[in-house]
Formats: C-alpha cells, structure tokens, sequence
C-alpha cells in the first residue's frame, strides 16, 4: 500500500538526499569528491527500497534507521567540512548541504513512528481473531 503517510514521509526524506545530492557538487571533503555521491546514492537506494517493501514492516523500520543513522554521520562530516573551510564567512552563509541531512532525519523518524504505529494496529487486529 504505497499511499499510507510513512511512505510520504519516506518519499520526502529521498527527496531531501537528492537535493543534498545536487547541491553539494561544489566541496571536497577528505580529498575526495565521492564520499558525498556515494553516500547519497546508499541513502536513495535504502529509501526507495523501503517505500517497497511495505509488506514487511521490520524491514522498512531497519531500513530507516540505517538511513538514519548515515544520515546523522553525513551530518557530521558536513559540519566538520563547513568549520574548517577557508575564508571568514559565518556558517549561514557557508552553505545549506547539513540542513536536507536533518529534514531526511526528521521524515525518517515520523515515518517509523507510523510504521510502529501500524503494527501495533495490525497485532491488535489478529487478537481479536
């Protein structure tokens, strides 16, 4: 059932790492310029997987906090990247690549305060059976 609300907010928080994925193109963290793509492909792949498997709700809950939990590491490495990069340039104005990491947190959370939720009615409905 692809229109329950975790799966929105899913949706959002994939969203939220493609434009992480877009905007940040311009730095280099650690000397290389993988580290963001690749971490960002991880994080969209998790997402679409979880918004399909819908029928498994412990999978789609272990797939969220997964993502999660990279997404927390990204935001760290973004705000170790935005500290020390050169120039005398307050960090509003640095760059806005830390805040998607944060929205894609926040949706994820929701979605698996939905998801349990939903489980919760699920076993409700096999004891009155």
């Amino acid at each position: 059932m692809l229109q329950r609300i975790q799966t929105v907010w899913i949706f959002l928080a994939v969203l939220g790492t493609v434009f992480l994925n877009i905007t940040a193109q311009d730095f280099d963290i650690l000397g290389r310029y993988l580290t963001i793509n690749a971490t960002t492909v991880i994080l969209i792949l998790f997402g679409v997987l979880s918004i399909f498997s819908f029928r498994n709700r412990k999978r789609q809950i272990l797939l969220n906090n997964i993502s999660i939990i990279i997404n927390v590491l990204l935001i760290g490495l973004l705000a170790y990247w935005l500290l020390n990069l050169s120039g005398g340039i307050s960090i509003p104005e640095k760059g806005i690549e830390p805040v998607f990491p944060l929205i894609s947190v926040i949706c994820l959370l929701l979605a698996n305060m939905y998801i349990r939720k939903d489980e919760r009615l699920v076993k409700s409905v096999d004891r009155l059976r």
